[in-house]
């Protein structure tokens, strides 16, 4: 049983040199490359021939210029949008006073169409 344990001793003492002289050469300074150091020029500049330059700069202004047009038109349309509401809802409440004079008088109104009902104040 002597010889078992001086056995295993061994085998670990080997795992053990392994080990270190593995470690060893992983946590080791690597060694700089002798030779002309590389001149750092900045980052890597993407170059684009002028004639594509100037075909993509030209769409992209035609676009701007859609873009600065569809946005004046949707500024333009939310205006009348909103001066349309402001209608509906002034119609709305000469319909309701309407509706409430005919209902005193005694006679029945016509319902308020559902898509106007929005609009109502009350």
């Amino acid at each position: 049983m002597g010889g078992d344990n001086s056995v295993l001793g061994v085998v670990i003492a080997v795992i053990g040199a392994i080990g270190a002289v593995l470690v060893a050469r992983v946590s080791a300074p690597k060694a700089a490359p002798i030779g002309p150091a590389d001149t750092d020029d900045g980052p890597p500049v993407l170059e684009v021939a002028p004639e594509i330059w100037q075909h993509m700069s030209g769409k992209i202004t035609t676009l701007e210029g859609k873009v600065d047009h569809l946005t004046a038109l949707v500024e333009a349309q939310t205006v009348k949008v909103s001066t349309l509401e402001k209608l509906l809802r002034q119609a709305m409440r000469l319909l309701r006073s309407a509706h409430r004079q005919l209902r005193d008088a005694g006679t029945d109104p016509d319902p308020v169409p559902p898509e106007l009902i929005p609009y109502s104040i009350d």
